[in-house]
């Protein structure tokens, strides 16, 4: 039989230190041709304002998540889903896990990934926009890659209880958390621009992990001209991202950066971006990492 595995198990067996390396792996392997994975399959649930998607992935690991984002929730999280593991060699299932922490978790975690490779290494102040779940999980990833003195956050509503939970400095608007900040993070749920280029300090690093339609944006073109350009996957990010849509070319997959075949931060002063949609391989390695901590040991 399948292990069936809720939110409360992926949260005792999922660690933050073991996921950034993992996510590291996956997405130099999804750049290096080494994933087979098809951009994600969307259906618009326009009576509910919702959208559901399909996204199955190949990378030793064999797999699928079934994900609902339903951004006007009120009280539930605005996104839902469960992934499904197979056996490779055989095709039977072997695993039928909730999805929405590892969603949670997974997207923290690539911007870590990014934020390591890119950000300064004396990059010590942290803004954030946005205080939801990535707004969470974004902190505790990015403090395992850089020591942060001062982290700021700004959102419309909830700014001031998430400074008080997570012991940080809410801020008046969202220029003020970001100007003298090292690295920024966007995690909103806005379909317009949040994050202006002119706010940006020189050297300033951004993880942008909102506004995944093609319709959508959170960066003005201000901040795309100002910085290069990362994501995580091109094909994706061309497809799906209102953002790297209005930037067109010239950008690298961080990937490729892990692996060196591209250059990641050149001088001190330039400002660096990493997009991302998020993608099926981050999601079907992040649960291969939850089920086999889950089995019993040999």
């Amino acid at each position: 039989m399948s292990l069936v595995l809720d939110e409360a198990a992926v949260r005792r067996l999922l660690r933050m230190e073991e996921l950034i390396p993992a996510m590291a792996r996956a997405l130099a392997d999804l750049s290096a041709g080494r994933v087979v994975q098809p951009v994600r399959v969307v259906l618009p649930i326009t009576d509910h304002q919702g959208f559901f998607g399909v996204m199955p992935a190949y990378a030793g690991a064999l797999g699928a998540k079934l994900v609902s984002f339903y951004p006007n929730n009120q009280g539930i999280p605005t996104h839902h889903a469960l992934i499904v593991l197979f056996r490779p060699e055989t095709g039977e299932p072997i695993a039928i896990m909730d999805g929405r922490l590892i969603t949670e978790m997974r997207t923290a975690a690539a911007s870590a990934v990014a934020t390591h490779l890119l950000a300064r290494p004396d990059a010590s102040v942290l803004a954030i926009i946005g205080s939801g779940v990535q707004a969470r999980s974004h902190l505790e990833a990015l403090r395992l890659v850089r020591s942060f003195g001062e982290v700021r956050v700004w959102s419309p509503r909830n700014a001031r209880a998430f400074a008080e939970q997570f012991g940080v400095q809410a801020m008046g608007s969202a220029e003020e958390a970001v100007r003298g900040a090292h690295v920024v993070v966007a995690a909103t749920s806005s379909t317009t621009p949040v994050l202006m280029g002119e706010w940006l300090s020189p050297g300033t690093h951004v993880n942008a992990v909102g506004a995944t339609r093609p319709e959508w944006r959170e960066l003005d073109d201000a901040a795309l001209a100002r910085a290069r350009i990362f994501v995580d996957s091109k094909e994706a990010a061309m497809r799906e991202s209102g953002d790297i849509i209005a930037a067109g070319q010239g950008f690298a997959e961080i990937g490729e950066v892990i692996a060196g075949a591209r250059p990641g931060r050149t001088t001190a002063d330039e400002v660096t971006l990493f997009k991302s949609v998020g993608v099926a391989v981050e999601d079907v390695v992040s649960a291969d990492l939850v089920y086999r901590a889950a089995l019993p040991p040999a």
